[in-house]
């Protein structure tokens, strides 16, 4: 491939992302009607996944870990039902949408490069969801809420068991759908070890004109069925036996953070470190039972709540916590394991750099938040001005820049 050729291309088409992902969709379902059915009513947050996940194969084209990550992504794009004749459309409708937002810069031999490109693309992730295919996998797992249970007015851990055996690790997440918000898929993480039972937890917060997230918390109730994608995700234990780690969590961040608690009372109850539980006020220490219950089990970790003070706002939390953090000390012998918030993530992971955490052994996930952000350019200019933040759902697939 030429990858020069192909970078300038896009880097032309990204000064207009906004124009050409919207052009791309209208071609999409203009030539082919039926595709329509297959995606959410409201497109916003759709449009800008997908402007992110190309930026990502851009720039990671010349990179040896893309196609392990293309293939993971087919496997994933099998819950949305594509098919090779999608993979086909969405390919045509790509290079029209690059055509006419490039301008002069979209020449013979850019054409060549893109249509070269997108077929290496395509093939590694229909290869994935061959594979996926091949060994059993389903394209999702239906599971039944079996346990619905709210902490105050915004926040409920409801417990779904999978009627297909479901394979995951402490610290992952699944994508999560609902028959309440058709063709929605959001991203939750799982608040458990493995049971013997099968079953498995979800930590939802509502999120201000999130569908799905108050579609879970609110209506939601046992005797329904969610469906669940396969299990993914960076946060998973690689703490040596003995070996010092510190846990961060913030909000429905305490999920991951309770799974791998629960794995490392199992496997390695002489563990040594730290907890921070970190929430804007007491009322939302909602996992504090299990907490103590954990901490018991594990007496080699010492346990910090870290909260606002009362009517003060609730960012003195963090602040609270990284006065706690920089109090600490041997961070560089530490594994660390990081939950919350994209703010709240982005900001404590500066401060562990600051502190000498090696960032190797920092694990998080980067989860996009849910329902439209605040944070979304409203128009091309401040697009190019102020591009959003491109959010991974795997920070190990991410190519270097």
């Amino acid at each position: 491939m030429d990858l020069p050729l192909l970078r300038s291309t896009f880097a032309v088409v990204e000064r207009r992302a906004e124009h050409a992902v919207t052009y791309f969709y209208s071609h999409l379902f203009w030539r082919n009607p039926g595709v329509r059915a297959l995606f959410p009513e409201d497109m916003v947050p759709q449009r800008d996944r997908l402007f992110a996940a190309l930026t990502h194969v851009v720039t990671a084209l010349d990179d040896p870990a893309l196609p392990s990550y293309l293939e993971r992504l087919g496997r994933d794009h099998r819950r949305f039902l594509a098919t090779p004749a999608l993979y086909a459309a969405v390919g045509e409708s790509l290079l029209a949408a690059f055509a006419h937002t490039a301008g002069p810069a979209w020449t013979v031999e850019a054409e060549k490069a893109w249509t070269e490109a997108y077929g290496l693309v395509a093939d590694l992730m229909l290869k994935g969801a061959q594979e996926s295919a091949a060994a059993g996998e389903p394209s999702w797992w239906d599971a039944d809420v079996v346990g619905h249970r709210r902490h105050g007015d915004d926040l409920a851990v409801l417990t779904l068991r999978p009627r297909m055996p479901f394979s995951h690790l402490p610290g992952q997440y699944a994508g999560v759908s609902s028959l309440r918000v058709p063709r929605v898929w959001r991203t939750y993480s799982l608040g458990n070890a493995p049971r013997e039972d099968g079953t498995v937890d979800l930590h939802v917060s509502r999120i201000r004109g999130g569908a799905m997230s108050t579609a879970l918390v609110d209506g939601v109730r046992p005797g329904e069925t969610l469906r669940l994608s396969a299990a993914g995700g960076a946060m998973t234990s690689h703490t040596a036996p003995g070996g010092l780690r510190t846990y961060i969590c913030a909000g429905t961040g305490w999920a991951p953070v309770k799974a791998l608690l629960e794995e490392a009372a199992d496997t390695d109850p002489e563990a040594a470190g730290r907890i921070f539980v970190v929430a804007r006020s007491r009322e939302y220490l909602y996992g504090r039972e299990e907490t103590e219950r954990l901490a018991a089990r594990l007496p080699g970790l010492s346990v910090t709540y870290i909260t606002a003070a009362p009517r003060r706002p609730r960012d003195q939390a963090t602040e609270r916590l990284l006065t706690a953090l920089r109090s600490c000390g041997r961070w560089p012998d530490h594994d660390v394991y990081l939950a919350g918030p994209p703010g709240f993530l982005a900001e404590v992971a500066e401060v562990l750099d600051e502190l000498g955490a090696s960032p190797d052994r920092v694990r998080h996930d980067v989860l996009p938040p849910a329902g439209r952000f605040a944070t979304r350019p409203a128009s091309r200019a401040e697009w190019l001005l102020q591009p959003p933040a491109v959010r991974w759902h795997d920070p190990a697939a991410r190519a270097p820049r």
